[in-house]
């Protein structure tokens, strides 16, 4: 017989329960912090037409689409020639939350309010090469503010997400910053260089991985792109001369782009949200970074990324992206948005120790079975149990109590709650501390005061 592979596909995992009580412990502090700060939930379908998806994510995004083959007699009929990729599928797995969010604005325009905020907290899926930190299936927590064009809702957004970052144990400024750039800003920036308007996307993509391959590097992926070397000396030049005090860039940036509209635009909007920004939890952690681009081709004006000290990558980013909703409904409509990625947190949460003790939420009483006489006097003290808000597993056979003991244990359930027929005649239970090696003989009616008294800290977790 043939083995069965049981290993989950590269780059997808399965969650066990101390996993999933860990994803749901930020979760919830996510929703919570959302919701305070105005923002509804929604929720896509995992697959989108792939028309919906090709061309929003840029020239590397489309690739990492994981196509959904046509079923049927449509594949049937485009196998009978010679089908590229893109004629074998019609849908695809959702990339991100974004563009799914982008096409329910524009289906249901007349049921949503003018302006649309709302939270997503769902899967999504690429096929990426995985590595630390990285997968091809993983959790984005997004939130959007779809309808208004003022920066406040930029202010929002950041806000919103340094304080999920600081309820989860982070400091702003010192444990995290959120990198803040303008794509408005890095186009003046590739124009004034000297960069032709047809190769400023390959720039801004080679100056995008600077975090990544350093000064060096993005020198030469701009020469491997074509683009003109008085230009990619100018841009290096810039580049290497950046500050670090906001206000200083802004005004190195300035006496670079007096006279450009676009640029001073740009920077009137970033100085801006910096100023309205330092009321909230994002103040201390904002960073003017010139040079930030995001790869996605959609963002039209301020972006920005979250970066945690000591670990590589981002753990979040977004931007404003006013054209995207128009794609799908042929009229612009403003909107910007910020997503936290779930498992990068993870990650970091659990190699810095910052997931709070006693986050379980198992069973926490063990109803022993004596015998099968005594079945349904365990049953009815397990249901009685549970109806005063404890949680409470039942032993399913009869046999001797070691057994179930370490059964128990295995379990991590403190407390086991023994009922034989000595304990029914007299109307008590015996209820065994299996952390203490202890027990007590109780009264029926006085088991869930003692359970209480004895786990008042698991019942506050």
């Amino acid at each position: 017989m043939t083995k069965i592979i049981t290993a989950p596909l590269s780059g997808m995992r399965d969650f066990l329960p101390q996993d999933v009580r860990r994803r749901r412990y930020v979760i919830d502090i996510v929703e919570q912090v959302y919701s305070s700060y105005g923002f509804e939930p929604l929720e896509t379908p995992v697959m989108e037409r792939l028309e919906t998806l090709l061309g929003k994510y840029g020239e590397e995004g489309d690739q990492l689409i994981f196509r959904v083959l046509k079923r049927g007699a449509k594949l049937e009929q485009v196998l009978g020639g010679r089908p590229g990729e893109n004629d074998l599928a019609d849908a695809g797995l959702r990339y991100d939350l974004t563009v799914p969010l982008a096409r329910v604005v524009a289906e249901y325009r007349a049921q949503l309010p003018r302006v649309f905020k709302r939270y997503q907290i769902q899967p999504v899926f690429r096929a990426d090469r995985p590595a630390k930190g990285r997968f091809r299936e993983f959790c984005q927590c997004d939130v959007d503010v779809v309808g208004i064009r003022s920066v406040s809702a930029e202010c929002e957004i950041l806000s919103a997400g340094a304080e999920v970052l600081c309820k989860l144990g982070f400091e702003p400024g010192e444990d995290f910053v959120i990198r803040l750039n303008h794509r408005r800003l890095l186009r003046s920036l590739a124009k004034h260089a000297g960069i032709p308007p047809f190769q400023e996307e390959a720039a801004l993509v080679a100056v995008d991985k600077l975090d990544k391959i350093g000064v060096e590097g993005v020198a030469e992926e701009l020469h491997s792109r074509g683009i003109p070397q008085e230009a990619s000396d100018r841009l290096l030049e810039w580049l290497r001369s950046t500050p670090d005090v906001p206000a200083e860039v802004l005004a190195g940036l300035e006496e670079i782009l007096g006279g450009s509209a676009d640029g001073e635009t740009a920077l009137a909007e970033l100085a801006r949200i910096l100023k309205l920004a330092a009321a909230g939890p994002a103040g201390p952690a904002l960073r003017l970074d010139p040079w930030l681009a995001r790869g996605l081709s959609y963002y039209t004006g301020p972006i920005f990324e979250v970066e945690i000290r000591g670990f590589a990558g981002s753990a979040g980013g977004g931007g404003r992206y006013d054209d995207l909703v128009g794609m799908f409904c042929g009229e612009q409509i403003p909107a910007c948005g910020f997503s936290l990625g779930l498992e990068r947190l993870l990650l970091i949460l659990e190699e810095r120790n910052l997931f709070p003790s006693g986050l379980e939420d198992g069973p926490q009483v063990l109803v022993t079975l004596f015998s099968d006489e005594l079945a349904l006097d365990s049953f009815r003290l397990a249901q009685d149990l549970r109806r005063q808000g404890f949680r409470v597993d039942v032993f399913p056979e009869p046999g001797r109590y070691g057994k179930q003991f370490r059964y128990a244990e295995q379990r991590r359930i403190r407390i086991a709650a023994l009922l034989g027929p000595e304990e029914k005649a007299r109307g008590t239970v015996i209820l065994r501390d299996l952390a203490r090696r202890e027990q007590e003989e109780v009264s029926a009616a006085g088991v869930g005061d003692w359970l209480r008294s004895r786990l008042t800290g698991d019942l506050e977790s």
